[in-house]
C-alpha cells in the first residue's frame, strides 16, 4: 500500500436482495491529492462506489479504508467527504452565501468565522460578490460552481462528483472542465469524478477506473488506458478504435488482414490468437499501392477538423478512419500505419495478467 492512499477498497462486494451484485468483489486504491475518474456505461457500479465512499449505503462483504481505517459503518455526516450531486442539491429558498454556509451553521460555527470561509470558497470558485445572489437568478455553470462551494467549504480530504456536468450544454460543460480540473489543483483535494463521457474522462483525469458490470476492466492514466486497452470493452468504450481478429506469429510480429506485420508488443504464445486495436486518426490514406493494404470507401463525414471515413477491406473487415485528407465513396485507397499504433490485446487478459506482462516486458527491455 502507498504511503499517499487516502481511500482503499478491499474486495468490496455490493448486493441488494433477491439481485445479482451491484458490486463484484472490488479492489482499488486511491491517493491523496488526485483527479480520479469512475468511467462506464449506466448501471455498471459507478455510482455506487461513490454512495460507498460518502457512506450513503454500506458494503455487503469486503471492507473500505479510510487513511487506513475501517469505515464501513461509519456514518455519512462523520466522513471527511463531501459530495456534489448531478442536480447540486442546491436549496432555493437560501441565497447564495447561506447555501454556502449551510454546514458550517450546523456545525455551529460563530458568524465572523462563517463569513471568513464563505467568503473565501466564493473567491476559490471565481464567485466573488455573488454572495447575495438568489439560486434562480444564477446560470447552471454558477449553480454548480455554488455546489463546489459548499463542498470545499467543509475542508474534506475527498470531494465526490457525482455527474455534476451532465445537465450542461456543451460549451459551458467544456468550461467546467477546465475550471474543475484547475480548482482540484489549487485545492489540492482528492476529487473523484463520476461520468460515462469518455472525453471528459480523458481530459480531466489523473487516473481512470473504467467500469463494467460492478468489476473494474482496467485502472490507469488517460495515456495508458486510451494507447493500452486491456480488452474489447475498454478499447470501444473509450474513443473510438478499429478491433480486428489477428494472430500473434512471434514477439513483435502479428498477423491481420492476411498479411504480416510488424509491432512492439512482446509477452505472448507463438501464435496465439488476439485482437489488434488500431485507433482511427493512426491511419493514414495513400494510394492503393501505397498502402499496406487496400480498403474501399462506403462513407465519409466532414467533423470541422477531419473527415470521418468508413471503409471496408476485402476481409469485410469495417474501417474507421479520422483523416484531413478527403476520399471518395467508392474509391480503393490505402491504409498506412506505424508498428506503434498496433496495439495487441489477448482473448480474456485480466488487468493483473496485463500488469504483469507488462512489467515482464520492461525488464526483458532493460536486459
Amino acid at each position: 500500500m502507498k504511503d499517499q492512499t487516502i481511500i482503499r477498497f478491499e474486495k468490496v462486494t455490493k448486493q441488494y436482495e433477491n439481485a445479482p451484485p451491484v458490486l463484484h468483489n472490488v479492489s482499488f486504491e486511491i491517493e491523496k491529492g488526485k483527479f480520479y475518474t469512475l468511467l462506464g456505461p449506466s448501471g455498471c457500479g459507478k455510482t455506487t462506489i461513490l454512495r460507498l465512499i460518502a457512506g450513503f449505503i454500506e458494503p455487503s462483504a469486503g471492507n473500505i479504508y479510510f487513511n487506513n481505517q475501517v469505515i464501513n459503518d461509519v456514518p455519512a455526516n462523520k466522513r471527511q467527504v463531501n459530495t456534489v450531486f448531478q442536480d447540486y442539491a442546491l436549496f432555493p429558498h437560501l441565497n447564495v452565501f447561506e447555501n454556502i454556509a449551510f454546514g458550517l451553521r450546523i456545525k455551529k460555527m460563530n458568524n465572523a468565522e462563517i463569513t471568513n470561509k464563505v467568503m473565501e470558497a466564493l473567491r476559490f470558485v471565481n464567485l466573488a460578490g455573488f454572495e447575495n445572489r438568489e439560486i434562480n437568478e444564477m446560470s447552471g455553470g454558477q449553480r454548480q460552481r455554488v455546489a463546489i462551494a459548499r463542498a470545499i467549504v467543509n475542508e474534506p480530504k475527498i470531494i465526490l462528483l457525482d455527474e455534476p456536468l451532465s445537465a450542461l450544454d456543451l460549451k459551458l460543460r467544456t468550461e467546467m472542465q477546465y475550471e474543475l480540473r484547475e480548482l482540484q489543483r489549487r485545492l489540492g483535494i482528492t476529487f473523484i469524478f463520476v461520468t460515462h463521457d469518455q472525453e471528459e474522462a480523458l481530459a480531466m483525469s489523473d487516473e481512470i477506473f473504467v467500469i463494467n458490470n460492478g468489476k473494474i476492466e482496467q485502472s490507469g492514466t488517460p495515456t495508458d488506458i486510451y494507447d493500452e486497452p486491456i480488452n474489447r470493452f475498454v478499447a470501444d468504450f473509450i474513443g473510438e478504435s478499429n478491433i480486428v481478429s489477428g494472430t500473434m506469429i512471434r514477439d513483435c510480429l502479428v498477423e491481420f488482414t492476411g498479411k504480416r506485420f510488424e509491432c512492439v508488443d512482446k509477452g505472448f504464445n507463438d501464435n496465439e490468437p488476439v485482437e489488434i486495436v488500431i485507433r482511427p486518426e493512426d491511419l493514414e490514406i495513400t494510394t492503393p499501392m501505397q498502402g499496406q493494404f487496400q480498403v474501399q470507401v462506403d462513407s465519409q463525414l466532414f467533423r470541422g477538423v477531419h473527415y470521418e471515413i468508413c471503409c471496408y477491406d476485402y476481409d469485410g473487415n469495417e474501417w474507421l478512419v479520422h483523416s484531413t485528407k478527403k476520399a471518395n465513396v467508392g474509391d480503393k485507397i490505402g491504409l498506412y500505419f506505424e508498428p506503434e499504433a498496433i496495439h495487441v490485446m489477448r482473448l480474456g487478459e485480466s488487468e493483473e495478467d496485463f500488469d504483469k506482462r507488462l512489467e515482464a516486458y520492461g525488464e526483458n527491455e532493460d536486459e
